[in-house]
């Protein structure tokens, strides 16, 4: 049986996670092709996740259905970053993305599954969401429209694939191996389609900045994705949703401090309110 209550082992798995997944966000984000950039991340988890695949066991034909559904939600996913980016600043599209999305992963999985966070949960959800909104106030820059209804597709996606990859997980007995199965299948076609069959535009990045944010980031975005998963056979899907998303803090600070993106006070005031969500759950 799943309980609500957050081991410290989860907590710190999804805390590592939501570093390394802003990370390859901001990675992406510094490149002056984004697309290019993105299908160079996508690509290196995609190698990183076959290297592993061999040496470990293969995941629950219960769990196949899954993982060809989330093949199908990945595709998206790397579409809609590639664009929000491409349209506007980390420090605006990336908390959307990450703020949103627990609060539909929540509500579905209490709806839909039966999952209940209790009232220390929903409170969480609520303050992330109130400083994903306060973060998220126009700015008046170029491209913020855009870069702000594709994140909001990508909440719903990533609520998506989050549901269904965490009850995924749990029924392939091997959640690592599972969530690397994730980054391979969605690999080619998504590559394809990001760059339109002109693959030129990804080795026009050049030798640094496909080992960096090609082979570092997707080492990053695996990393995250298979230290949440395993999280979430250990608690509530929606308890882990809501804590990983405390990497919109990272992915603010990051771009400031990498990037030059300044969030300002209100910035400032948002990533606290967030960070007292994610506390309130924990606590809960």
């Amino acid at each position: 049986m799943i309980h609500a209550a957050i081991p410290v082992e989860a907590l710190g798995a999804v805390l590592i996670g939501a570093a390394l997944h802003a990370a390859w966000n901001v990675g992406i984000r510094g490149g002056a092709d984004r697309r290019a950039a993105t299908v160079a991340v996508l690509l290196g988890a995609a190698l990183c996740g076959a290297i592993f695949l061999p040496f470990l066991a293969v995941p629950a034909r219960a769990s196949w259905s899954h993982l060809a559904v989330s093949a199908a939600f990945h595709l998206l996913y790397y579409y809609l970053i590639a664009e929000a980016y491409t349209a506007g600043a980390v420090s605006l599209a990336y908390p959307i993305m990450r703020g949103t999305a627990p609060a539909l992963t929540a509500a579905v999985a209490a709806l839909a599954f039966g999952e209940r966070l209790g009232w220390h949960g929903w409170i969480g959800l609520l303050a992330i969401s109130a400083g994903v909104i306060l973060l998220a106030q126009p700015r008046g820059e170029p491209g913020e429209r855009r870069a702000v209804l594709f994140a909001l597709a990508n909440a719903a996606i990533i609520a998506g694939y989050t549901l269904n990859d965490g009850y995924g997980a749990r029924l392939s007995h091997a959640p690592i191996s599972y969530a690397l199965w994730t980054f391979v299948l969605p690999a080619i076609p998504s590559a394809l389609i990001l760059l339109k069959f002109r693959l030129g535009r990804l080795f026009r990045l050049g030798p640094k900045a496909l080992i960096l944010r090609g082979l570092g980031g997707g080492a990053c975005s695996v990393t995250s994705y298979a230290l949440a998963l395993w999280a979430m056979t250990q608690t509530t899907i929606g308890s882990i949703a809501a804590l990983r998303e405390t990497a919109l803090l990272f992915g603010v600070l990051f771009a400031w401090w990498f990037l030059g993106e300044n969030p300002g006070r209100r910035g400032l005031l948002a990533i606290g309110i967030v960070a007292c969500g994610a506390a309130v759950i924990q606590l809960g």
